[in-house]
């Protein structure tokens, strides 16, 4: 059941909008330059950062559609009445969530990089700080989502909630990008691991209380 679940937010996401996420992050990572200036020195300075920035507000696009349409046409329920844990639906959502945002983000963090003037080294940090990390973010996406479903303006809602909450994860992996011997690929490991560990809980719960 669980890699059904899994593999129906996957085909969700990629006949949906799956590529607007990856469009919004490269044209983040193109402004930057024309926002800080063209210093190179400068830009490969920044630029693990700035890939990070990019990839945490290009995941707010998709939080109105992970769980909303769902607890709208009554599909939670049909899991309920059909013995799935509310756990484990979130659990799938955050899995397909990641399979149809993150190897797509992976794959325009190197024409970002490219923008951002990151050498070969650099290139290599911000994709493994960002193979680390996204899942965290992709599990917090859906947490948010399920705490904001059914409320009115939940999609701004969903961005209030979710840019303050991915703060540690965005230090850490930022840390990362650009020193790897600094230990803060470990941190970040802990807090995506974290993430990922409990947002199926807090998602379930939020399930729950909409039915109550």
């Amino acid at each position: 059941m669980i890699r059904a679940l899994v593999a129906r937010e996957w085909r969700r996401a990629i006949g949906g909008a799956a590529f607007l996420p990856v469009v919004f992050f490269l044209i983040v990572a193109t402004l930057i330059p024309f926002a800080v200036g063209p210093d190179p020195t400068l830009l490969s300075r920044i630029g693990g950062g700035a890939l990070w920035v990019a990839a945490l507000t290009a995941a707010l696009l998709p939080v109105e559609r992970l769980v909303e349409p769902d607890r709208a046409d009554g599909v939670l329920d049909q899991l309920s009445l059909r013995g799935v844990s509310e756990e484990a639906v979130a659990f799938a959502k955050a899995l397909g969530h990641w399979l149809s945002f993150g190897p797509l983000l992976l794959l325009a963090a190197v024409p970002g990089a490219a923008l951002l003037g990151l050498d070969g080294a650099a290139l290599g940090r911000a994709l493994v700080s960002l193979a680390v990390g996204t899942p965290g973010l992709a599990a917090l996406a859906v947490g948010v989502a399920a705490l904001t479903s059914g409320v009115r303006a939940g999609s701004a809602l969903g961005g209030l909630l979710l840019l303050p909450l991915a703060i540690p994860l965005l230090i850490f992996a930022a840390a990362a990008s650009g020193d790897a011997a600094s230990g803060a690929l470990k941190l970040e490991a802990a807090v995506s691991l974290f993430l990922c560990a409990a947002a199926p809980f807090v998602a379930g719960a939020a399930f729950r209380a909409g039915r109550s």
